[in-house]
């Protein structure tokens, strides 16, 4: 028998393609269906972006499994009439789809291609790869892993013969120089006895060859290993890995968090997979304690009461300026305090909603304080909505009535109830009102820290707009962390230009107010563009980047801002670097939270002077507020891998206005 006998076997076996009766069109034919929609490429977590051509640089580190573990391994596998190898393949599909790369795992690997007793003892080169296609879904036990892992396999290698090489030409995927088709990740156990050799003259030592190369982006190459009375004595091997995407670090955090997987899994096979701990007690303990190590001190009270010792402090300051109109503290804590009078006796107050449908001005800002006061929540509702939405935010959040302006333009449905500001008797009766705090002897009830202070509901992208209810709480945190983080220096004046309807016009009127500072009320960001240079400076500015980029392209002349809040969109490193130019010397602050966490959840900040090169992170949890990114199993993702990312803490929203 010579390799060239084996080689015409091989094509008589596999026949013409284009005949649909031989064995090479039956195997191609089984391939298109086993690897139909299979993943272009695995998300597996990079360190750094896949170069568009692959360098094939690699390296490896060690990776090895206790004489226990080996036992536990086979074990499994004579329960399941499975092999050891895909007992570790699933290990390896279960700790990738872990990392992130999905429910659809494939692995490429090596099979020996002697299946004939005649190869036994002939040299050449019968090797073929398969692609060994590892289904997670559902939140299997390992051990229904494996007995999936063994159908799909034993599938796979009934259809070998067709060289890999023909198999792609024939699938035909996606090319790229970047990455191998069809897999990047590979797994090979060697467990053929090894012999000696034996030459006169000649010590010959078996031992790890490195190359400096990788094929795959991943490459799990083990070997059983066994006492001379055949006892399991190991697993031992190494993970192969492209330095184009990998730092040995990751890797060698990868092969431990392999080792701990699979010890898991085998101490209770039953569990499922998604249950698994695999982070050692370091990497748990900072993702879960460290991290989220928030916790500072927040004074007791709600809004009304910080704003109140606040007018207390700088009674003569100036706290609002709209159009050319300045008020006072002492003058718009005067207002709030007779229009909150007249809201408590058309039934406003704790538990309860107005809704505030006001032009942008100075009214605006005390308006918000009256419902405040009131002990009631406000519902903002911006006179330019269809009507439609008018009507669905009324309905779901029934407030006991709509504070408005003749000339608003809000398109109110009809028998809404409504309060006229401008009307002859309201400003009459308002006069009438007396101007010192309310105390709670007034209100329909106690305002406490855990009453609503805002419903507002969201843009309906996930379905139904909802209206999510934050407590004063929540917001008393939020400005309690703005104070500390921005300083009174960006506090001293801050430009208010977001929609009511969206939770940042939180964060820039209360947050000044609360910490003696004064706002700005214009219509939006753009026009700052319209503002005096003057007008601008040292004060705080926020918005989302895309308006940014837009206010940069025009004309701001010498503003000189002190800080700049972006948040509600990713934000690019070329923007930091626009705005930095535009306005030297401001802090460029990256800041996230959904409105369901009161505003502000993370923060990150470049200073000016500060290089910024690659895109900046949403930073870190604020004050009092723990992050959490987590698997689809609710458990910690390792650093560097991607998940959901969850928010608990004091900034935590009560929850969706009549929803569960």
């Amino acid at each position: 028998m010579q390799y060239a006998d084996y080689t015409l076997w091989q094509r008589e076996l596999l026949g013409d393609e284009d005949d649909s009766e031989s064995v090479g069109a039956s195997q191609v034919e089984f391939w298109r269906r086993e690897l139909a929609e299979i993943p272009q490429e695995l998300a597996l977590p990079f360190d750094r972006p896949r170069p568009a051509v692959a360098s094939h640089a690699g390296d490896v580190v060690e990776l090895a499994f206790g004489a226990r573990t080996h036992r536990r391994v086979l074990s499994l596998a004579r329960e399941s009439g499975a092999s050891a190898f895909m007992v570790m393949q699933a290990a390896v599909a279960a700790l990738l789809s872990r990392l992130g790369a999905g429910e659809d795992i494939p692995i490429g690997s090596p099979v020996a291609g002697r299946l004939d007793e005649a190869l036994d003892d002939l040299v050449g080169f019968f090797v073929n790869t398969l692609v060994l296609r590892t289904d997670v879904s559902g939140d299997p036990s390992f051990v229904e892993l494996v007995e999936r892992v063994r159908e799909a396999d034993l599938r796979a290698f009934g259809a070998q013969d067709v060289p890999f090489e023909r198999l792609v030409e024939a699938l035909n995927p996606v090319r790229s120089l970047g990455r191998h088709p069809l897999f990047q990740v590979a797994l090979a156990i060697q467990n053929a006895p090894v012999s000696e050799l034996v030459m006169p003259g000649l010590e010959a030592e078996a031992g790890p060859g490195g190359t400096g190369a990788a094929k795959f982006d991943l490459s799990f190459n083990l070997a059983e290993c066994f006492t001379e009375s055949g006892e399991p004595a190991g697993i031992s091997g190494g993970i192969e890995f492209a330095t184009d995407v990998f730092d040995r670090a990751t890797i060698e955090r990868m092969a431990g968090w392999l080792t701990r997987l699979l010890e898991g899994a085998l101490a209770d096979p039953r569990q499922p997979v998604s249950r698994a701990h695999f982070l050692d007690a370091g990497e748990q303990r900072l993702v879960l304690e460290e991290w989220n190590d928030t916790s500072a001190a927040v004074a007791d009270g709600t809004l009304p009461a910080l704003f109140e010792a606040q007018v207390a402090r700088t009674p003569d300051a100036v706290a609002v300026v709209c159009d050319g109109v300045e008020l006072s503290y002492r003058e718009v804590d005067e207002r709030a305090n007779r229009l909150a009078r007249l809201l408590v006796g058309e039934g406003a107050g704790p538990e309860r909603f107005v809704a505030v449908a006001m032009p942008r001005s100075a009214e605006l800002v005390i308006v918000l304080l009256a419902v405040l006061k009131s002990g009631a929540a406000y519902v903002p509702i911006d006179p330019d909505y269809p009507a439609d939405r008018i009507a669905y935010i009324l309905d779901d959040a029934d407030p006991m009535a709509v504070i408005t302006v003749g000339n608003s333009g809000v398109e109110l449905p009809a028998g809404t109830s409504r309060i006229l500001l401008d009307e002859p008797g309201t400003v009459a009766r308002l006069a009438a009102m007396g101007a010192e705090n309310l105390t709670d002897a007034e209100r329909l009830g106690s305002l406490g820290v855990d009453v609503p202070a805002y419903v507002i509901f969201t843009s309906g992208s996930t379905g139904r707009p909802k209206g999510v209810v934050v407590e004063h709480r929540s917001v008393v945190n939020l400005l309690a962390w703005a104070d500390r983080r921005f300083e009174f220096g960006k506090l001293a004046r801050v430009v208010a230009s977001t929609s009511l309807n969206f939770d940042v016009s939180v964060f820039e009127i209360f947050s000044p107010l609360v910490a003696g500072g004064s706002i700005e009320v214009v219509q939006d960001l753009l026009s700052l563009a319209d503002l005096e240079p003057e007008a601008l400076a040292g004060s705080l500015v926020s918005g989302v980047p895309s308006a940014f980029s837009h206010l940069l392209a025009g004309s701001l002349g010498d503003a000189r801002p002190s800080a700049v809040a972006l948040a509600g969109e990713a934000l690019a490193a070329h923007t930091v670097r626009d705005i930095q130019a535009a306005m030297p010397g401001a802090r460029v602050a990256n800041i996230y939270g959904p409105t369901e966490a009161t505003v502000y959840t993370t923060y990150w900040h470049a200073d000016a002077g500060s290089g910024v090169d690659t895109t900046p992170p949403i930073g870190r949890p604020i004050d009092n507020v723990s992050t959490y990114v987590l698997d689809a199993g609710l458990c910690p993702v390792p650093v560097g891998v991607a998940g959901e990312l969850y928010i608990a803490g004091d900034g935590l929203a009560r929850g969706y206005l009549n929803r569960p």
